[in-house]
């Protein structure tokens, strides 16, 4: 008969394997466990609980506290498909309280488990689940990488057990589409620690998406696998500690990074760099005011070649509140309107700018289309109507 094995260092919680479990993993910290369990008490082998009379698994996340300590050491050593006796002092179990009124003060706990399954940590920003890790190697830091930092990684990226690519590399966080990195891995390591190592499954909206990647020979809407160690990061000064000169200096070159990839044409990277230059803004002085219209103005930019009119609008009218009057912001607010089928807002942002510039070209000839497109809908709208009434009128005269 397999022997107990202490877990805990001090004999507290002591396991014995009934069955041995699959493979070689195990789960890790965040993941999700399935799991059954049968509670006795070691004094007299009552039992106090069990998911199995209630023919159903009890599901939790391990490491996060919220059951015992001993459930969280002895599951996280599990194997898929084990079963195992846990033995649990007072310490690790519910210690001097008890649980009433089946658990008394001061109980020293048995727990046969078995482990069904487990789902690993979702770091997804919608939490879909399409970005899940499971920790291979904790990290050796509480500190963790923030946007805008350099992060030097290890990458081994897997479709279908075959290696597609492995490779170091380092990059400022958020350009990691730069140099090819896909974003559920650059998301995911927002989360990591120095010195980190996980494996991370990426559905397709977080990897290579509905194109693939015919060079790396990922066909379309592919979930993939990356391992992936944090070998290094650069941890940045916090904004709090900053100065207002440092925070509009930092901004500065955001924007100009931002403007280089615009000019690129990379709009969702420039967009990325433009909305982290705007949290250094927050002086009202008139440098910052006018640093932060520059980049709203650049940012409504992005936006449009992004196809994303309606937050182009909501950027215009921010820029717009900094000057009522500016011409670019009315412009392209009036060109986000256009583009969205809203003629007559159109036509009053356009008519706006011919206000402040009454010989401003680009805004006469948009005018000119505002009217005309106005007119055909106005046009087209008499008839339909027409037709209407004519048959209504041969309806009654029947």
């Amino acid at each position: 008969m397999e022997e107990y094995h202490d877990l805990s260092g001090d004999g507290g919680v002591q396991k014995r394997i009934l069955q041995e479990g699959t493979g070689d993993e195990r789960p890790s910290k965040g993941c999700s466990v399935s799991l059954h369990y049968t509670g006795t008490l070691d004094a007299d082998g009552k039992k106090f609980d069990s998911s199995r009379d209630r023919n159903e698994p009890f599901q939790f996340t391990l490491g996060t506290g919220s059951v015992i300590k001993a459930f969280d050491m002895g599951v996280a050593s599990m194997r898929l498909g084990e079963r195992c006796i846990l033995r649990c002092a007072p310490e690790y179990a519910y210690g001097s309280s008890g649980s009433p009124p089946n658990i008394p003060p001061n109980a020293t706990l048995n727990f046969e488990l078995e482990i069904l399954g487990w789902k690993g940590e979702d770091l997804s920003p919608k939490s879909d689940g399409g970005i899940q890790r499971f920790i291979v190697q904790s990290g050796s830091s509480k500190k963790r990488p923030t946007a805008g930092g350099l992060v030097k990684v290890h990458l081994v990226g897997r479709h279908e057990g075959r290696v597609f690519e492995e490779r170091d590399v380092e990059f400022c966080l958020d350009e990691g589409k730069e140099v090819g990195v896909v974003a559920g891995v650059e998301l995911a390591l927002e989360k990591f620690h120095k010195e980190e190592t996980a494996r991370l499954l990426l559905k397709p909206q977080y990897a290579f998406g509905t194109q693939g990647n015919s060079e790396l020979g990922v066909p379309p809407n592919a979930t993939v696998e990356y391992t992936v160690t944090l070998t290094d990061f650069e941890a940045l000064v916090e904004r709090s500690m900053m100065s207002q000169d440092e925070m509009l200096a930092q901004a500065k070159l955001l924007r100009e990074k931002g403007t280089k990839y615009l000019k690129e044409e990379k709009h969702e990277l420039a967009l990325k760099l433009y909305n982290r230059a705007l949290t250094y803004l927050y002086d009202q002085s008139k440098e910052g005011e006018a640093a932060k219209l520059a980049i709203y103005l650049n940012k409504i930019l992005c936006l449009q070649k992004l196809n994303s009119h309606d937050e182009a609008k909501v950027a215009c009218v921010e820029a717009l509140k900094m000057d009522s009057k500016n011409v670019k912001a009315l412009y392209r607010r009036g060109m986000s309107n256009l583009a969205l089928g809203d003629l007559d807002r159109a036509l009053q942002d356009f008519s706006a700018v011919l206000e402040i510039e009454p010989e401003n070209k680009a805004a006469l000839n948009q005018v000119t289309i505002c009217k005309h497109k106005i007119k055909a809908y106005n046009d087209q709208q008499k008839k339909v109507f027409a037709n209407m009434f004519t048959k209504f009128a041969q309806s009654d005269s029947k």
